[in-house]
């Protein structure tokens, strides 16, 4: 059964309140009442109603005053309001339209004309909550494709989010790719290696976002994520705890998925990146895509590249920054492809002193792989 329209009856008049309360209630509608403008705006928030019949003369506030308030609140301008009004009462109706009122009924009111107004208003307000509906429901599911730094900056001003805009910011940076992927994607159907890397990914995304990691940028393989917002401290910190703990996740989760076990295996930098969103300007329209981009971005997709199953490759700003609150394998200066220097990596083992970090471990030995 579908659920009744609520209609708040607002008048000083027992009578009135009376006569249009047992009006609608016949009528098939479920009604609340308040006797003065305060009250009104008290049932209002209790109650949620679908419309609001609300008289204009009345003690402690008038109607006009309290469709004003109503009408400039973000949680209750969209419930109609039906002012009622005296025969003639030109002047009254001026004020009802500048206060935002929706519609108007003449006193005494007319029974076929009351719900004439009453289904025209609700028509229109279920036709609005609808849309809504299906408008929050496209805003949640695109959410889910935007970095938290991004819906963060629209948040702030979204009237302008300056969304164009780069500034340098000292983050942490981490790629993570699936070891050995493109040999699964041979042996599994596309839809069971789809599905197995949703169930994987998806423990990942809790850890990143406890974090306040953002992922900004996917392949079916791995993603990158930026950790910023922070001291450079804590961001290392948060930044290394995540992969260790994606580490100790995919451990987890390999024990349920015994037939086809994944491995993973990451890069971490720190260090001072170009921060912000990039226009990409094309025939069929515009594209933009959230990143950090420069050097310290570039090692860290390195890192990851030259990275074996298991490991989490460090650059060496990120360890200098952690120092001795984790345990280290130093894998020695190497070259790797597109940087112009030897760097200096080591392998995170586990946090100083934890033996649980250390079960994540067991499959990491070694040194790296060679272009």
């Amino acid at each position: 059964m579908a659920e009744r329209s609520k209609i708040l009856i607002v008048d000083d008049e027992p009578f009135n309140v009376d006569y249009l309360e047992q009006e609608l209630e016949d009528l098939g509608y479920e009604t609340v009442s308040a006797a003065n403008g305060q009250e009104a705006l008290e049932k209002v928030s209790a109650e949620a109603p679908d419309l609001i019949l609300l008289d204009v003369m009345m003690p402690i506030m008038d109607g006009f005053t309290v469709c004003r308030i109503l009408k400039e609140n973000e949680e209750t301008r969209l419930i109609p309001i039906v002012i009622m009004t005296a025969l003639n009462a030109v002047e009254d109706r001026i004020k009802g339209i500048e206060a935002g009122a929706d519609d108007f009924l003449t006193k005494p009111v007319n029974e076929q004309e009351l719900l004439a107004r009453i289904r025209t208003a609700l028509k229109l307000k279920h036709t609005v909550d609808r849309k809504i509906g299906e408008l929050r429901r496209v805003k949640d599911h695109f959410a889910k494709f935007v970095p938290e730094a991004v819906k963060r900056l629209v948040a702030a001003n979204p009237e302008a989010p300056g969304l164009g805009k780069k500034h340098e910011r000292d983050v942490s940076v981490l790629f993570l790719d699936i070891s050995g992927y493109t040999r699964l994607s041979e042996r599994l159907p596309p839809e069971a290696l789809n599905a197995l890397v949703e169930r994987y990914f998806s423990a990942f995304l809790d850890h990143l976002h406890e974090a306040g990691g953002d992922i900004n940028e996917t392949a079916g393989d791995g993603f990158m994520a930026i950790f910023q917002d922070m001291d450079r401290h804590t961001h290392a910190t948060k930044a290394l705890d995540t992969a260790l703990a994606l580490l100790a996740t995919t451990a987890v989760l390999n024990q349920e998925n015994s037939e086809h076990p994944l491995s993973i295996h990451m890069g971490i930098n720190s260090g001072v990146a170009l921060v912000g969103s990039t226009r990409f300007e094309g025939l069929r329209g515009t594209r933009w895509t959230f990143t950090a981009s420069g050097p310290v971005t570039n090692l860290a997709a390195r890192l990851a590249g030259a990275a074996e199953a298991g490991q989490i490759l460090v650059g060496p700003e990120t360890v200098r920054r952690l120092g001795d609150r984790y345990r280290w394998e130093r894998l020695g200066r190497e070259r790797l492809k597109n940087i112009a220097e030897a760097v200096d990596i080591h392998r995170a083992v586990c946090r100083g002193g934890d033996a649980a970090s250390q079960a994540a471990d067991d499959t990491g030995e070694g040194g790296i792989k060679k272009d």
